[in-house]
């Protein structure tokens, strides 16, 4: 993975290096688009993992869809393609029942429990399969939602047999009591699990599950908190990742609930392009009103999911049919300013977002105005991750001297001419960067270009006069 590195450092390690600068006084790797990383609370499945699923697949068969886990459907719903899904917490215990053998002195014969800790409430039926009494079958539903069946043989050594039978489950650990293994199981029908307790959520437990979305390469990432504490982390982590080679943004909101000038203030002390608020978090969504982080990461999923060739300013948000929270034209431009994302109602009764700008309002020196627009930080950071990729795999394959130099040249500007043809960069050229000379292991380079931007800001000058003929 490709690291940054200030003019003039040299590395120990062999690899890639970027460094972002700024030109002029105005403002053949492929692209990654749709992935987006949430940090949610569950009442099951992994914990201490990054799990990938595709939108296509019900991350409720997982996780279930107690607690915090809507945030995924919100990101999905965004247009989020791929799910990096972090259950947070810390410890917690799992469910677990005793399955007892039938016959006239009845003993606890089989254990399962739960792979994963949590409160899921879960219940355990053993019966003979209708359509053949020589087998039996093992289900584990939640509520009416079938969450596991296994089918062993009936008869003689049924114990046993649902111990194999689970051997291969992703969600259950079945095991046999000393000397019960011949056993036969009776049958049980609904029978409750003694329940698990959820995992402990505080920061460090947050910090733990940023730490494991550390090995994708994502766009956007989102968390199931309104907690402010918990946003300063995310924007740490984002800085981390940055030095790193990692480019991605985070989408963050607080509940209308607090105050508006505070939500304002919070916005603004991000002043980072990686960090996008969304300030009236408050939508009416089918039957459902949204706030907070759910409102998140619907925008994390859409974000992450838009090409960096179109801007998201006057995008309307599917599904949303009212703001909890409409604020008036002074509110909006107070928060524009103060880097606030501001949900508003277009001329169709529609929500849409007023301008898509991330928390960058006093850009550093190294920093354009460019850096504030979320389809400019996209296509700048595409740029960066392609051209790192390439370079990345063309670390220790050519030679450092003219033809070697051409070629990484020549690979860079064919990156930059894709991005060109895909109306991300109006123009673009690449070349040794002058300040250096090219010396034993090390070269460098300078990609210079123009991003586009959108027109969002449209002025007409309307001309009239009193004479009613053509010849004034």
């Amino acid at each position: 993975m490709a690291g940054s590195y200030t003019p003039g450092e040299k590395k120990v390690r062999p690899g890639a290096y970027y460094h972002i600068g700024k030109t002029g006084t105005g403002d053949t790797a492929g692209a990654v688009s749709g992935v987006t990383a949430v940090l949610f609370r569950a009442d099951f499945g992994p914990l201490g993992a990054a799990v990938e699923l595709s939108s296509d697949e019900d991350y409720t068969d997982t996780f279930g869809d107690a607690l915090t886990t809507d945030a995924i459907a919100q990101a999905v719903a965004g247009g989020a393609k791929t799910i990096v899904a972090v259950r947070v917490g810390t410890g917690g215990t799992a469910a677990t029942i005793d399955l007892k053998s039938s016959g006239e002195s009845p003993a606890a014969a089989v254990t399962l429990t739960a792979k994963y800790p949590g409160a899921k409430p879960l219940t355990c039926t053993v019966r003979k399969t209708l359509a053949d009494e020589s087998v039996k079958e093992c289900i584990i539903y939640s509520g009416t939602k079938q969450v596991e069946k296994v089918e062993f043989e009936a008869g003689a050594g049924e114990a046993g047999a649902l111990v194999k039978a689970f051997a291969a489950s992703k969600n259950f650990i079945a095991t046999a009591k000393t000397g019960q293994t011949a056993k036969e199981l009776a049958d049980v029908s609904q029978t409750l699990f003694t329940a698990g307790t959820n995992p402990t959520v505080n920061n460090g437990a947050y910090s733990d599950a940023l730490e494991l979305v550390e090995p994708f390469e994502i766009n956007t990432l989102c968390v199931d908190t309104e907690d402010n504490a918990v946003h300063l982390l995310v924007q740490s982590f984002m800085s981390r990742m940055m030095d790193v080679g990692s480019l991605m943004t985070a989408v963050v909101a607080e509940k209308k609930d607090a105050a508006l000038d505070d939500r304002m203030a919070h916005a603004a002390a991000f002043n980072d392009e990686r960090m996008m608020y969304v300030l009236n978090a408050s939508a009416q969504y089918g039957d459902t009103v949204l706030d907070g982080y759910q409102t998140a990461a619907r925008l994390a999923g859409l974000i992450g999911a838009t090409s960096a060739s179109s801007s998201l300013t006057h995008t309307v948000i599917n599904g949303f049919s009212g703001l909890g929270e409409p604020l008036s034209n002074t509110q909006i431009i107070k928060a524009e300013k103060k880097g606030c994302i501001v949900l508003s109602m277009n001329k169709s009764g529609q929500v849409w977002i007023d301008s898509a700008i991330n928390t960058l309002v006093t850009p550093p020196a190294d920093r354009d105005e460019g850096w504030k627009k979320i389809r400019r930080t996209k296509t700048r950071y595409e740029l960066i991750r392609r051209c790192n990729t390439t370079n990345d795999n063309m670390v220790g394959k050519v030679d450092n001297d003219n033809a070697g130099r051409a070629a990484i040249i020549s690979a860079l500007q064919t990156i930059v001419d894709e991005m060109v043809a895909e109306s991300k960069l109006v123009s673009g050229t690449v070349a040794l960067n002058p300040a250096y000379i090219p010396n034993g292991d090390s070269a460098w380079f300078q990609i210079d270009v123009i991003d586009k931007d959108s027109a969002e800001h449209i002025y007409t000058d309307f001309l009239f006069r009193f004479a009613t003929t053509d010849s004034e």
